[in-house]
């Protein structure tokens, strides 16, 4: 499997372990709708930059994907911090997050040199 598809698979596997916890959080409701939008738009922007119309338009949706988990980052702290998460999710969660930002950091950069 090439490099984009594995990075395709581990961002539906985030957004799907993400949804699962989102399904046990009491409360909160307002920030666990953020976090389940902004951990799935990283894929399915990913997702998208597949189909770009142009280079530009590839650039665009993946550094849309990386905003997205940077976004995806901050509410995760914020249910942490509120204890609607435990550590050791939030560590594991938080991880994963940061090894698809840098690999989506890599593809942004990747893409931007051969422009």
């Amino acid at each position: 499997m090439e490099h984009k598809n594995l990075l395709r698979e581990e961002t539906i596997n985030f957004a799907i372990e993400i949804s699962d916890i989102c399904d046990n959080i009491k409360g909160c409701s307002v920030y666990v709708n953020q976090l389940l939008r902004c951990s799935s738009s990283i894929g399915a922007n990913l997702h998208e930059a597949k189909y770009a119309q142009s280079k530009a338009d590839f650039i665009s949706k993946l550094e849309i994907s990386l905003k997205e988990s940077f976004e995806t980052e901050y509410w995760l702290e914020l249910l942490y911090r509120k204890n609607k998460i435990d550590e050791t999710t939030y560590k594991s969660l938080i991880n994963k997050c940061g090894t698809i930002r840098r690999k989506l950091i890599a593809s942004v950069t990747t893409a931007k040199n051969k422009q």
